[in-house]
């Protein structure tokens, strides 16, 4: 069984695979073609990610596509995850192999359970071991008398070329998900093709959004920081998520304000149009939000229109991928006369002109730093 070709395909980057889901795919093909007698194979890799602490694929014979399944991160510790083989092989780092067409082999983990009412004769886990920590390859056969020695060689000689390109799939993954949670998913894709640089800029037109919770202070003080900042997530996920739902970009965190982004690509009416329909989703979400509680909470979104510089600023060892300019202060100075008019969303005429909205009049008012009143306007 002649499985060096398999051997060097990986070791050689799995071209023209590129990502995990095709290099299991055509790995499992490949050795299927050597003659290993395989039904079943998952990959398990536990990501960095604020959402997701399970990834698994899985290829089966017969089907037309690798199936992912993740899991958040209620599964850990939970009683399904400690009695999984997984969970022991990465506390171990040693294999666990289970002949199942054996009536005496020992079905310690429930998914034994079920790989043998499915035909299964033969299970394998197997640790997949990373510069730092372990991850695992499972494989399954429904032949009879289970995997030869032939196919367990076979196997265990594509687990070294398999873990290293598995690592440096997810090292690039577990990349990117830091910058898309810590920069957003546009401004992380942009660091990642290589704009570090401090100075590194461009002039976009955008239409800015600025939001900020009123009242803050006591509210922190009377829940206790606990309480408080679980009342801020809440307050974000209603207020941001229509933004993000409708191709906004959020790039910063200000305490409990925000500043988010609608570029222009070529007509300012779509950017506009989505920023506003994001701003009155916002205002529907707090007021659901507030239904439940005996104070409501207060806030503002304002929304401008204008030209800002988008990249890094900073110092030499700590830098910041971010908007600045004149519109984007003005935005923020918006959002700040949202309590004195009275209103949860202003935004400037130039916005409100390139929408079909309806919109009630606030009047000219004057914004610190900028010569002439603003026209400003509310749903």
């Amino acid at each position: 069984m002649d499985v060096q070709p398999v051997v060097d395909w990986l070791a050689g980057g799995a071209r023209p695979a590129a990502d995990p889901k095709q290099v299991l795919k055509l790995l499992c093909e490949r050795l299927v073609e050597c003659g290993v007698r395989l039904d079943r194979m998952a990959l398990f890799v536990r990501p960095l990610h604020p959402n997701v602490a399970a990834h698994a694929l899985y290829w089966r014979r017969g089907a037309a596509e690798v199936e992912v399944n993740e899991e958040d991160h209620a599964f850990t510790g939970s009683e399904e995850q400690l009695a999984s083989p997984i969970h022991r092989v990465r506390a171990t780092g040693h294999e666990i192999r289970r002949r199942l067409e054996d009536p005496a082999a020992p079905l310690d983990f429930p998914v034994l359970h079920e790989l043998r009412a499915s035909g299964i004769t033969d299970y394998l886990i197997m640790p997949l071991e990373f510069l730092s920590e372990v991850h695992a390859l499972s494989v399954a056969t429904r032949s009879a008398g289970g995997f030869s020695d032939a196919e367990l060689a076979a196997l265990a000689r594509i687990r070294p070329p398999l873990t290293r390109l598995v690592e440096v799939f997810a090292l690039e993954r577990k990349a990117a998900t830091i910058l898309d949670a810590y920069l957003g998913r546009h401004a992380g894709e942009k660091v990642l093709q290589g704009r570090i640089r401090r100075g590194d800029t461009e002039r976009i037109h955008a239409v800015i959004w600025f939001c900020d919770l009123r009242d803050s202070t006591p509210l922190a003080d009377a829940l206790g920081p606990e309480a408080f900042l679980a009342l801020l997530n809440e307050y974000f996920e209603c207020v941001l998520g229509p933004a993000l739902e409708r191709g906004g970009q959020v790039l910063r965190f200000i305490g409990d304000a925000a500043l988010a982004i609608f570029p222009v690509a070529a007509d300012p009416a779509d950017a506009a149009t989505r920023a506003v329909e994001a701003a009155r989703e916002a205002v529907a979400r707090m007021e659901k939000m507030n239904r439940n509680r005996q104070t409501p909470l207060r806030f503002g979104i304002g929304l401008h229109l204008g030209d800002v510089l988008y990249g890094n600023v900073g110092t030499r060892e700590r830098i910041e991928f971010t908007v600045i300019g004149a519109a984007a202060n003005e935005a923020a100075r918006i959002e700040a006369l949202c309590k004195t008019l009275g209103a949860p969303l202003v935004v400037s005429e130039a916005v409100a002109r390139h929408t079909r909205h309806a919109w009630r009049r606030l009047g000219p008012h004057p914004l610190r730093g900028v010569e002439n009143p603003v026209e400003l306007l509310t749903l």
